[in-house]
């Protein structure tokens, strides 16, 4: 069953080597990011499972242990998803970028409270295919958790990566309102096609929780909000 959730965005700039001398402006999603963590923590899981978008070749499950790089992004930084378990689980595919900043995300803080699992998804996966997915998730365990990295549009102005949709500040608006109060319904709902038009890359994630949460009577709080290069980030918890 599902116990809690944190969610995060999942831009590599999160990680100050990555954002060099503009760290600074990401100061308070990474201080929002470590806040929605130690709601993760303090449930108590007896599994977590990072979430997070991930190409053809970053799809599927990485067991506890598998590594990521930040080095295509220009800086010599590793990062493994927890201490691995078998021998050679530190050898598996890399983790997609989502993952790493997850898997740094916990790392910072130390995270040693319950074995860690990522499971990378496509952005075309369909609405119920992510919902089964999560539904699926919550019976691995008794207390799962989910760590859900994805970020919402990328065309909030002339700058952004998508350049500006004026329908992308109202759907952002949503997704932190029905984020900001775990409204399961309204996250199942979301609407994939224009997700993809405003390139919103945790609408896949985003819907694989809202599965696992199914009559789990969780609640919500919004942490952060804010698009300061354009693209949507959003850091809510679900507890």
């Amino acid at each position: 069953m599902l116990v809690a959730a944190a969610v995060c965005p999942c831009p590599p700039l999160l990680v100050p080597e990555v954002a060099a001398g503009a760290a600074a402006e990401l100061d308070a999603a990474r201080s929002a990011c470590t806040d929605a963590l130690g709601v993760l923590a303090a449930s108590r899981p007896d599994l977590l499972v990072v979430v997070g978008p991930a190409e053809q070749s970053g799809r599927g499950a990485h067991p506890q242990g598998a590594r990521g790089s930040f080095s295509g992004f220009g800086v010599d930084v590793d990062v493994r998803l927890g201490v691995p378990q078998a021998p050679g689980a530190e050898a598996e595919r890399v983790l997609p970028p989502s993952l790493a900043v997850g898997a740094w995300l916990l790392e910072r803080i130390g995270w040693a409270d319950a074995p860690i699992e990522g499971l990378g998804v496509g952005e075309p996966l369909a609405p119920e295919r992510c919902i089964q997915v999560g539904r699926d998730i919550a019976t691995r365990a008794a207390r799962v958790a989910l760590l859900v990295m994805g970020d919402a549009s990328a065309c909030r102005t002339l700058k952004a990566p998508g350049y500006l949709d004026e329908r992308a500040a109202p759907f952002d608006a949503e997704v932190a309102r029905a984020l900001g109060s775990a409204d399961v319904t309204a996250v199942e709902e979301l609407d994939a096609e224009l997700a993809y038009e405003l390139q919103a890359s945790g609408r896949a994630p985003w819907q694989v929780l809202a599965g696992a949460a199914e009559g789990a009577g969780l609640s919500g709080a919004l942490l952060y909000e804010d698009a300061p290069y354009g693209v949507g980030y959003l850091v809510a918890t679900w507890s």
